[in-house]
């Protein structure tokens, strides 16, 4: 039986999520009764242009550390059983799998709400830049899906 409130989190080169999802239902107890999951992918054209790649960086050890921070609040705040959150670091191409979350509580209401919340936190407190390539030029996401061209040097 896996002990309650258990949190992995990392960036990696690749978010696999079905292995993820099986590793983080193995970790669960019985008292599991809910699980929700997330998984965010490249889209393939934003703003009517063609999306040719996005570039994610992470300062470690801080990027790591903002989302054990962010796990360990939501978890004791809203009682749930266990977090999982990895995010992808690198290039990665329309259709590919950046980021993983699951959440689980004893209740549905608990799981959902716990995994909106923590996936709204990590899009605006991770240590995460994104770089967006497309065929009109590069541009740094800042924010809520505002982009900012990148200035040649």
């Amino acid at each position: 039986m896996a002990q309650k409130g258990f949190i992995r989190v990392g960036f990696v080169e690749k978010i696999e999520p079905a292995q993820l999802l099986g590793d983080f239902l193995g970790s669960l107890g019985r008292e599991a009764g809910a699980v929700t999951i997330f998984t965010g992918r490249i889209k393939g054209n934003m703003e009517g242009k063609k999306v040719n790649s996005l570039v994610y960086e992470a300062a470690e050890p801080y990027s790591t550390q903002s989302l054990e921070k962010i796990a360990r609040e939501e978890l004791e705040k809203n009682g749930l059983l266990g977090i999982m959150i990895y995010h992808k670091k690198g290039e990665a191409f329309p259709g590919e799998p950046v980021l993983f979350i699951a959440v689980a509580s004893v209740s549905r209401k608990e799981a959902v709400n716990g995994l909106y919340t923590v996936l709204e936190r990590v899009k605006h407190e991770a240590y995460v830049w994104k770089l967006e390539k497309r065929e009109d030029g590069d541009y740094w996401i800042i924010g809520d899906s505002k982009r900012v061209p990148r200035k040649e040097r």
